[in-house]
């Protein structure tokens, strides 16, 4: 099957400006409880995502559980989510600080799922509800949200999907997790919820050569049929 033609290779000068990024503090590296997965899985996945973004939650609701059965439980990836709030303020905005602050109470994968399971139409007024439902220290939560607590590091991950070369959402990055992307293995830049047969080929492609984590099953990666060079990758 012949890939999209839209997917790239993220190399050359973009990388030195990332590693420049990851300095900072930003980067796939980064834990801070929005991830999924075995953290020395081989290959990691990131989402730069918006809540109120349809797309997005078309990838949630369609794409990520396929995903997740095959490839984040097994151990084979890993997966980081990263905020893109299209808009400077607003419900998208007031989205990602209410998963943020559930994150601070290590509650932040049932917001996020809470919010993304209203496929985009959401409702500011409704989040001190939902922290609520999924058993916040509702206090806690209210003034973290009302203090705009991680806006600064919200807007940071805007600015690193930026420097991926993307300008929408959603976008993805698929790359080794130990080292990062190199110029001999680089990483591939998705922009846009593609089909998890696209996803799958790529992760296929990069799991045929990655290093096997410790926790992963000593079954085959996927299919047997990889090709050696993508033919997703824009060079």
């Amino acid at each position: 099957m012949m890939s999209p033609r839209w997917f790239y290779t993220v190399t050359g000068a973009l990388l030195l400006a990332l590693a420049q990024l990851a300095q900072a503090g930003g980067g796939v590296g980064t834990e801070d409880g929005r991830t999924r997965g075995r953290a020395d899985a081989p290959i990691t996945l990131l989402e730069y995502s918006d809540f109120t973004c349809g797309y997005c939650a078309k990838f949630f609701l369609e794409t990520w559980p396929r995903l997740q059965a095959k490839y984040i439980d097994t151990g084979k990836v890993r997966f980081v989510y990263r905020d893109y709030p299209r808009a400077d303020q607003g419900v998208g905005v007031d989205a990602a600080v209410a998963a943020r602050c559930a994150g601070a109470q290590g509650r932040y994968w049932p917001m996020h799922d809470r919010l993304f399971s209203e496929r985009g139409r959401l409702n500011s007024g409704l989040f001190k509800g939902y922290a609520k439902t999924i058993g916040l220290d509702e206090a806690a939560f209210a003034k973290c949200f009302d203090e705009r607590e991680y806006l600064e590091s919200i807007f940071r991950d805007r600015q690193e999907a930026n420097r991926w070369g993307f300008h929408g959402t959603p976008g993805f990055i698929l790359t080794r997790t130990a080292g990062g992307p190199t110029e001999k293995e680089p990483a591939v830049a998705i922009p846009g919820a593609v089909p998890f047969e696209d996803f799958a080929e790529e992760i296929d492609r990069m799991l045929a050569t990655a290093p096997r984590s410790q926790g992963e099953p000593t079954g085959p990666h996927g299919s047997t049929a990889v090709a050696q060079n993508s033919q997703f990758i824009i060079h």
